[in-house]
């Protein structure tokens, strides 16, 4: 978008400003002049006092000039520029003390990391047409007060949010910081998010939420937008504080699977003291490199892995390093080998999230992780530690991370919970925190490949069903054959009784591959209820998701 001709009020205010201070100064010496009774000083100032005072003007000069020229760069680096192609991905922020400007500019770094082409903006900058000519954009959006938009952003809301547009050709996301002291928490975000999917726009993922720069939330963000790129793998903006677990059960649920094997795990604190967490939040883990390749790469470069390097402001061994990150390139590493120099050109490995398929009464932290294959034919960084080279009783690296979007509702209020794959993990947690509860108005529709194979925890499934935990129990495999073979033709083939629960105050939980099931069944949904009700279901917390 082309700056504007005119003069813009935020171009007038520097100027009004100056011209008061110097006001200012020259009343302060008239007052200052009058109170001068007697003769003035004939004789002129002396050279050094002369000298001083053209420095102390010149200086004040300069700082204006120093601080004029920041404010323009500034503006300059978030306005679009005309040479965006049309495949790139805008990020765009909404900011009022610059923290949502800096985690743009970290977002962006993180997109251009993964090969993807970048353009940086305020939402200041966006107008109607420029907003339709994009096909992708991530928002970064800060509220202020009690749920208002930065000051930079009321244009944006008056001039552009005040009309309807035809975005169906956008697909977005939403990054939305607060502070949960505040009543209105996020109230922007939500507002611009609310506004981008009543103009027809596509969510790549669900908003998320951001407490006081809260660094698991702001991890979970850069997560999806890591997965916006070509797969690269980018360190983490904060190092994160792991705790120390340890695997207790590994069972591969799947055998002869035409899918990637799947596996159930069991995990305990190793001090044996199980944290709090409520179903719908996530396990962070930090993943580890196999033992074998880091014995090999330290064979390679000849150098001990007992050898003492300090890494993240602490002493450790260097086979200890490597297992927890990325290594230099073997021909960037120097020749004899120095051990410090080579920690210091390490980076942590990036985290993962998994659903977290249990509740504390279980007594463990249970996962459900597929093995996950590069395109090389190597395993997944966080699915190949945890499904293959971690040994029972090995340290795992984890922490639980809130995920309120996803908690559950009311015991009393009817659930429709709906996944597949190893999407089961986090609908698993709900559906016994509800047999604990005694809630028993759920119901659960299931996707995957085979029913032979693929029917992860049948048996406990349809002991719920059989109990009257599950009041119903609808199962689709894909390589099956049969009209129904995804959970969106199942759901659409219970439309009758989808509009009778929902009519009945249920709440839709979502679970599962944002890439292909997600999409297809928030569609079956609008199909069968309308948009207008899916955006109140939204809007009021009864349609949650958690998708990856």
């Amino acid at each position: 978008m082309s700056a504007p001709s005119s003069v813009q009020p935020r171009d007038i205010a520097p100027v009004l400003g100056n011209a008061l201070v110097m006001l200012s100064l020259a009343a302060c010496a008239w007052l200052l002049a009058g109170l001068h009774d007697e003769a003035w000083w004939q004789a002129m100032p002396s050279a050094a006092r002369r000298y001083a005072a053209a420095g102390s003007v010149l200086a004040y000069v300069g700082l204006v000039g120093w601080f004029l020229h920041r404010a323009r760069a500034r503006d300059r680096a978030t306005q679009p520029t005309t040479t965006a192609g049309h495949d790139a991905l805008w990020v765009v922020h909404a900011s009022q003390t610059g923290f949502a400007m800096e985690l743009a500019d970290m977002t962006a770094d993180s997109l251009r990391h993964g090969g993807v082409t970048v353009q940086r903006a305020g939402l200041e900058h966006l107008d109607a047409a420029r907003l339709q000519g994009i096909t992708k954009a991530v928002f970064v959006i800060s509220t202020t007060g009690e749920g208002d938009p930065p000051d930079p952003a009321l244009g944006f809301v008056r001039q552009v949010m005040s009309q309807s547009l035809p975005l169906t050709g956008l697909q977005y996301a939403v990054l939305a910081l607060g502070d949960r002291e505040y009543e209105q928490f996020c109230a922007f975000g939500h507002q611009v998010d609310d506004w981008l999917r009543r103009q027809g726009a596509q969510p790549m993922f669900d908003l998320v939420e951001v407490d006081n720069a809260d660094d698991s939330a702001l991890r979970h963000w850069q997560h999806h937008i890591g997965q916006l790129g070509n797969g690269d793998e980018a360190p983490d903006w904060a190092a994160p504080r792991y705790e120390s677990w340890r695997l207790r059960d590994r069972v591969e649920l799947n055998p002869g699977s035409l899918g990637g094997p799947a596996y159930h795990l069991s995990l305990a604190p190793e001090d044996g003291t199980l944290p709090a967490w409520t179903a719908g939040d996530i396990a962070e883990i930090g993943p580890r490199h196999a033992a074998g390749d880091v014995e090999d790469f330290l064979r390679l470069i000849d150098v001990q892995g007992a050898t003492q390097v300090r890494w993240q402001d602490e002493m450790q061994a260097l086979d200890a390093v490597l297992a927890r990150s990325h290594w230099p390139d073997r021909d960037a590493i120097a020749v004899p080998v120095d051990a410090q120099a080579l920690a210091n050109a390490c980076t942590p490995l990036p985290h993962r999230e998994y659903s977290i398929a249990s509740v504390p009464a279980d007594g463990a932290l249970h996962l459900l992780v597929r093995l996950m294959q590069r395109a090389d034919g190597t395993p997944g960084l966080g699915s190949g530690w945890l499904c293959r080279h971690a040994r029972p009783e090995d340290d795992i690296a984890l922490r639980v991370r809130r995920n309120p979007n996803f908690h559950p509702p009311a015991d009393d209020t009817p659930m429709i919970l709906i996944g597949n794959g190893t999407g089961l993990a986090g609908l698993r947690a709900h559906l016994k925190a509800r047999a604990r509860a005694g809630a028993t108005r759920n119901w659960l529709l299931f996707g995957e490949r085979q029913r032979a194979h693929d029917f992860f925890h049948a048996d406990e499934l349809l002991a719920w069903q059989a109990q009257g935990t599950l009041e119903h129990l609808d199962l689709t495999f894909s390589r099956d054959g049969g009209e129904q073979r995804y959970v969106q033709h199942a759901l659409l083939a219970q439309a009758e009784r989808l509009r009778q629960w929902v009519d009945g105050g249920a709440a839709i939980y979502v679970c599962g591959s944002l890439a292909g099931m997600a999409p297809e069944v928030d569609a079956a949904l609008r199909t069968v209820l309308g948009d207008e009700l899916i955006e109140d279901l939204r809007s009021s917390g009864r349609y949650r998701r958690d998708v990856y």
